[in-house]
């Protein structure tokens, strides 16, 4: 009896239909939005089956933006991101699990300031479609949180009525469009 095998394939990131963004709750009291704009990532998968796919990612620190000019610069200094000394925030995946049918959990290897922690993502699969120019493309939602502090993002102040001005826990939240490649 013969096995069937699938070939590996490749995908690469479409940057003008993905987006990366995160939150972080700000006095305690409401939510700041802020995104990454210059970034580029690749998965593998065996044919087109997502399962145990392997994804890298990488992003420009110095592409962060939050809406305002003075908040951009002080998250390039070495306060949060330090982009002088650490251009790149990266994951690589260690595993990419179906928990059920559309979804996954990928657990990887997430680097941010020079500091690499193992985190959890949920990554919901809209499916695969063909566009008009006869390119195929894979969509996902991928969410999670992590805490700064264990990046060695740790920069805050104290409020005068106690608490303090930026949470631990950042919110992620990406739409990603992979293009198959030939």
């Amino acid at each position: 009896m013969e096995s069937a095998t699938t070939s590996t394939t490749k995908w690469a990131l479409d940057p003008t239909h993905s987006e990366v963004h995160f939150k972080i709750r700000h006095l305690m009291i409401s939510t700041v939005t802020g995104a990454i704009g210059k970034f580029e990532g690749s998965a593998e998968t065996n044919g087109d089956d997502f399962t145990n796919a392997k994804v890298n990612f990488s992003a420009d620190s110095s592409s962060i933006t939050s809406g305002d000019a003075q908040r951009d610069g002080h998250l390039a200094t070495a306060d949060f991101f330090d982009h002088a000394n650490h251009p790149n925030l990266t994951f690589e995946s260690t595993s990419f699990e179906k928990v059920s049918e559309g979804n996954y959990t990928m657990n990887g290897n997430l680097t941010i300031k020079g500091t690499t922690k193992l985190v959890a993502l949920n990554v919901e699969f809209a499916g695969i479609a063909t566009d008009p120019w006869g390119n195929v493309k894979a969509g996902f939602n991928v969410t999670g949180s992590i805490n700064r502090k264990d990046f060695g993002v740790n920069w805050n102040a104290a409020l005068e009525t106690g608490g303090f001005l930026l949470a631990d826990e950042v919110k992620i939240n990406c739409e990603v469009q992979l293009a198959k490649q030939n």
